[in-house]
């Protein structure tokens, strides 16, 4: 999956293409989630980094990572309500250098599972590597927005996690939402039921090599 692309077309869309996993079934996931002090990847940074592995179709909920990261600047209030992460608990947090080698070990041999990940993790994890003089993460990945639009070029909707939940009828009601080491339990859900799709299509393959389109998630101001 080495030759995957993504290309902005507008504010609200993109496109992505490139992208094959043979034989997925068999493969080794990292399900993983960020939350940060905005949403902008451009100006914001990290304060909390989940993860969960998933092997042989189900999640090792004994394999998870969770780390608070202590961000460079405060967290603004609005932010704070929104993901129950709040200044006083970073404290004595790590900062993203120590957060992240011990991240990328545990994605080792791992394809990466996200959720709008192209649009926001993997542009905010790439930011906070660069300002840390780090190597970003190799690992291939899929990103559930993407997969599901590959599936349903019909469905106009922005495919948020709440969109994904309904459809597929997850039950969400033991996961606190919000917090990167749940949501990545969660997108691990969603990434299962999707995988199942494929299966259902007797497609053993993931092969995104056209362009699919994405439609990008819109901001809205918290208060």
């Amino acid at each position: 999956m080495n030759r995957m692309q993504i290309k902005v077309i507008s504010d609200l869309e993109y496109t992505v293409s490139g992208i094959s996993v043979p034989d997925f079934k068999h493969r080794r996931y990292c399900v993983f989630d960020l939350e940060a002090t905005g949403i902008d990847a451009a100006t914001e940074h990290i304060t909390q980094i989940g993860a969960v592995r998933i092997e042989n179709g189900e999640i090792q909920t004994e394999h998870t990572f969770n780390c608070l990261v202590k961000p460079p600047k405060p967290i603004p209030k609005a932010v704070e309500r929104f993901t129950g992460i709040y200044n006083a608990a970073l404290e004595h947090a790590p900062r993203f250098k120590e957060a992240y080698e011990d991240f990328a070990a545990f994605t080792k041999d791992c394809i990466l599972i996200t959720h709008a990940g192209y649009e926001f993790d993997l542009p905010l994890l790439a930011k906070e590597c660069a300002s840390n003089h780090l190597s970003m993460l190799g690992n291939d990945c899929l990103d559930t927005k993407a997969l599901f639009s590959y599936l349903h070029p019909e469905d106009t909707h922005i495919i948020n996690t709440d969109y994904l939940i309904k459809h597929y009828a997850i039950n969400d009601q033991n996961l606190k939402r919000h917090d990167a080491s749940a949501d990545s339990i969660l997108i691990g859900r969603i990434a299962l039921r999707i995988m199942e799709e494929f299966e259902n299509r007797n497609q053993q393959d993931i092969a995104l090599l056209d362009p699919v389109t994405v439609k990008r998630f819109q901001i809205n101001p918290l208060t």
